[in-house]
């Protein structure tokens, strides 16, 4: 019983006592009214208890609730971070992508252009071939033999075509032969021309020191017939002399060294455009 009550009950008697003339009945009504006051007091605390708990318990909770808060908002906070990161490196990432297929553009239009330029050579080389082969049809395979090689044109002629042994002055025919292919070189001024010399490996006797001097002559003697005679320009061609260390066959044989006695004219495309293309 608190103090409120212990003040209401006696109060109560205070008054009961103090009037002497208080019938029974008024008494008795007066105990139960003050029993059931006191009922309705304790069940009031009982409640009050109740709600206190019911409030502790709210607030803990309540404070619960307020550290979940807290941890789902820093979470939500890391979240957004590693978020706005992945969208920081996906846009990074998409700028090295987007370097990357412009330099593969890049790089695929430049070997398109590298393809269309060998394309163009190829065609060049084929037509050039066929303008050789009509113009010095008349002659035969073991006089002249014309083939393609590593892009280049060779036209081979043999030494009975073009000098008697041992010398280094082209003849009738070889001249004849030589101004028909000068034809088609004056007609495709974009032809490079090498003149090589060659010979077998029997050491040469006479005018000429050694074979290197023989092929070397001999290639020098073509040359001035293609650009004196035939007025081929001189800045399209070289003299080269190779004597026997270029063999086509074995020298051990006649019929090898024949094949080794020879002067090649190689013609080769203007390559510019290409090697400007490959320096890039």
């Amino acid at each position: 019983m608190n103090i409120k009550t212990s003040t209401l009950l006696l109060l109560t008697l205070g008054i009961l006592n103090a009037s002497s003339c208080v019938s029974k009945k008024k008494f008795t009504d007066a105990t139960t009214h003050i029993s059931r006051l006191t009922k309705e007091l304790e069940d009031t605390q009982a409640s009050l208890k109740k709600t206190q708990e019911e409030l502790a318990t709210a607030q803990r909770q309540f404070q619960q609730l307020s550290a979940d808060l807290a941890k789902e908002k820093s979470l939500n906070e890391s979240l957004n971070n590693r978020l706005n990161q992945a969208v920081s490196t996906s846009s990074s990432v998409q700028e090295q992508l987007s370097e990357k297929e412009q330099k593969l553009l890049e790089q695929q239009e430049r070997l398109d252009q590298l393809q269309s330029l060998l394309d163009e050579q190829k065609a060049v080389m084929s037509n050039l071939k066929a303008t050789v082969d009509r113009a010095l049809n008349q002659y035969r395979s073991d006089e002249l033999q014309i083939y393609e090689q590593d892009g280049k044109l060779y036209v081979s002629l043999q030494d009975k075509l073009l000098f008697p042994s041992g010398s280094a002055t082209v003849n009738k025919e070889g001249t004849e032969a030589l101004g028909k292919l000068a034809e088609v070189l004056n007609n495709n001024e974009e032809i490079q021309i090498m003149v090589e010399g060659h010979t077998d490996s029997i050491p040469i006797r006479g005018r000429f020191e050694d074979n290197w001097a023989l092929s070397t002559a001999r290639a020098t003697a073509i040359v001035r017939i293609l650009t004196g005679i035939y007025d081929v320009a001189p800045e399209r061609v070289i003299a080269a002399g190779k004597s026997y260390y270029e063999p086509k066959e074995s020298n051990k044989t006649p019929e090898g060294r024949a094949k080794n006695r020879r002067t090649e004219i190689i013609l080769t495309p203007k390559l510019d455009e290409l090697f400007k293309l490959l320096q890039q």
